[in-house]
């Protein structure tokens, strides 16, 4: 074997293993609005207010506040009354006491919506085949919590949640044309 075959040998392989080992390369997100570092204690948290005991005195120490918490939505008596009377109920006796009495009590009414996430995205697979658009693998992993309180005069008298305990997606984006797929319509505008 030549020197110069040798070389281009060795040159080949080299880059060959440096665009398998780059997956490190590849773009990471995270988006974190949550005080809470998972959905079980977001849940637990919520869960231990206790109606018609909780106060404002009970929340802050855990978290629960507009201040602390990101994402969260401050309420009004009007707010929640469009809430409530959207749904299809027809009579507010069907609603939970907690709910009635927080309409009953008109601006004394407040409540804190709470949305609360963590969220990853990693970009997986060939280094080579995503740098050049040709197939991108997206995993997004994590969690959403949501969960509503409302107050009358500081004190909680309804309590609920819900979200997504477990998000496992995985996105598989080929492009045959690699790095010429999204420039096709504006190559095209320039023959008009």
């Amino acid at each position: 074997m030549s020197s110069k075959r040798c070389l281009s040998f060795v040159f080949i392989s080299g880059a060959w293993v440096f665009l398998q080992g780059c997956a490190s390369l590849l773009p990471t997100s995270t988006t974190n609005a949550a005080q809470f570092k998972s959905f079980n204690e977001a849940r637990l948290t919520i869960e231990s207010l206790v109606p018609y005991q909780s106060d404002l005195t009970t929340l802050a120490p855990l978290g629960i506040d507009p201040i602390q918490q990101p994402n969260t939505l401050i309420l009004t008596h009007s707010d929640i009354a469009k809430r409530v009377i959207n749904g299809n109920l027809q009579n507010r006796d069907d609603l939970d006491k907690g709910i009635q009495d927080c309409l009953k009590a008109g601006d004394a009414c407040r409540g804190w919506e709470i949305k609360a996430s963590r969220i990853t995205r990693t970009r997986t697979g060939s280094f080579f085949m995503d740098f050049v658009n040709l197939k991108r693998t997206t995993e997004t992993s994590g969690w959403r919590f949501n969960a509503t309180i409302l107050m009358v005069n500081g004190v909680v008298v309804h309590r609920t949640w819900g979200g997504q305990p477990a998000i496992q997606e995985l996105e598989i984006r080929k492009n045959p044309l690699g790095p010429l797929q999204d420039g096709g319509p504006s190559f095209l505008q320039g023959f008009r």
